[in-house]
């Protein structure tokens, strides 16, 4: 190649380098706010029944016992059919399989309103359960398709919003609604499970009309916007590929989910990142669900207003948080210490409320346990895809998923049976400080794993 040539090309890249950014921007504009939306409903969906817990127990007749069995069942079966609704994606593409779990799930939803007895409650979760099982990780292998790794994390942030705004707004959101109890003949917790059930079924259709499968069908797109973006993706992933073979290969169209997820489980990479995303989500399950509870211990003469606004400020911290530690991550392309520190600090911040005795500092640990929870969580997928293959994506992403939520049924039941034991939260907090330092030391390990390899390219290069 000759000087001029080579003078071509270093003028062409920041040309190219600039349409890239100008079209992921544009994506994001089109695209991605879209798809935070239906992620709100999603997670409302499946956090509102805590909401309504006690007027739904009451005219139900249900225990707590039964009334916590309800979600439990839903996260049995969203851990279940998690893999096998990735796997359906992948053959019926995305418009076709996530337009039609968001119409089930929200029918199902919705449904909820006319349960009578804990049987039929028990029955309509679950469905639920199957129906948004493979949302999540169907979108984050979705979001894989239309931004570059060097945006990923800020996108998969965005994606993440959703959860923190949910549990900050859901709450008031509901509030009023249960305030419609006895209008047209319904009680406020069914009109809630109406109102925010039924919008998904829009939403779902909405879905079957916009939403492209690849950046091929993107009609937004012009044909040097969908080439700059299909060429960039596929030369990472074509790099992944090389960093990340496998002994362990899998075809996608010949395999059951049953020899997919013990593929997962018997891949290391795979299996060390879904221990990793069981401390997130450890962490992030605690905060939604005992956070108020732990704050009533701590402040016990507030009163309901100022309750709720302390129990928001550790999901503003991690709001800032999130989008501060994704930029700087996109920004270096770094994941590994991105996730370690952050970790790091959740640990520190469990310890602090467990311990320490002064109010102000126990909201102060609260918010640092927060913040590495849910911040960490765009920057954990952006490295979680980087480590897989792209034959491995649709089912290694599905099982860290369905792994790492399984946490939800182990801390809700774990955390309580503390708090009665001890008449403490402080024994279950622990718990969230030790899973904390296990996900930050696992995440060390992949850190010092990987840093030989990276000089091996660089030498190879």
């Amino acid at each position: 190649m000759d000087s001029q040539q080579v003078g071509i090309q270093a003028t062409d890249l920041p040309e190219k380098n600039k349409k890239l950014e100008d079209t992921v921007q544009k994506v994001r504009r089109k695209l991605l706010y879209f798809l935070l939306i239906l992620f709100i409903f999603s997670f409302l969906d499946r956090i509102n029944i805590g909401f309504v817990g006690k007027q739904l127990s009451a005219d139900l007749g249900l225990t707590a016992l039964s009334f916590g069995l309800a979600n439990t069942i839903f996260y049995i079966f969203y851990i279940c059919f998690g893999i096998p609704s990735n796997m359906m994606l992948k053959k019926f593409g995305t418009k076709l399989w996530i337009g039609s779990i968001i119409i089930v799930w929200g029918i199902a939803s919705s449904c909820t309103a006319f349960a009578t007895d804990e049987k039929s409650l028990y029955i309509i979760r679950a469905i639920v359960g199957i129906a948004e099982a493979g949302f999540m990780p169907g979108m984050l292998l979705y979001l894989t398709q239309w931004f570059p790794s060097s945006h990923r994390s800020r996108a998969n942030a965005i994606f993440m919003l959703a959860m923190p705004f949910t549990a900050m707004f859901g709450a008031v959101i509901t509030g009023y609604i249960l305030n419609l109890h006895d209008w047209h003949g319904f009680t406020g917790w069914q009109w809630v499970f109406l109102l925010e059930g039924l919008p998904c079924v829009f939403l779902g259709l909405l879905v079957y009309a916009k939403l492209p499968n690849t950046p091929k069908d993107a009609a937004w797109l012009n044909e040097e916007e969908k080439q700059v973006l299909i060429q960039a993706i596929e030369d990472e992933n074509q790099k992944n590929d090389v960093l990340n073979s496998k002994k362990n290969t899998i075809n996608m169209n010949q395999n059951t989910p049953q020899k997919a997820s013990a593929w997962a489980f018997l891949n290391s990479s795979v299996l060390r990142c879904a221990v990793v995303y069981f401390c997130i989500v450890t962490t992030c399950g605690m905060v939604n669900i005992w956070v108020p509870q732990i704050v009533s211990a701590a402040l016990p003469n507030l009163n309901s207003v100022t309750h709720g606004i302390i129990v928001a400020i550790p999901h503003l911290v991690t709001i800032i948080a999130l989008f501060l530690l994704c930029y700087h991550s996109d920004k270096t392309r770094e994941r590994y210490w991105h996730t370690f520190f952050p970790m790091m600090l959740g640990f520190i911040g469990w310890l602090m409320a467990a311990y320490l005795q002064t109010p102000m500092l126990q909201i102060i640990g609260l918010c640092l346990a927060c913040m590495a929870g849910f911040s960490t969580m765009g920057i954990f997928w952006a490295f979680a895809d980087e480590s897989l293959s792209s034959d491995h994506k649709a089912i290694g992403i599905a099982f860290i998923n369905a792994f790492g939520n399984s946490a939800t049924i182990v801390s809700s039941f774990l955390i309580g049976f503390l708090r009665d034991m001890t008449q403490s939260f402080a024994t279950g907090m622990i718990y969230g400080s030790v899973l904390m330092l296990l996900g930050a030391i696992i995440m060390l390990t992949f850190a010092l794993k990987k840093a030989p390899q990276k000089f091996a390219v660089k030498g190879h290069v």
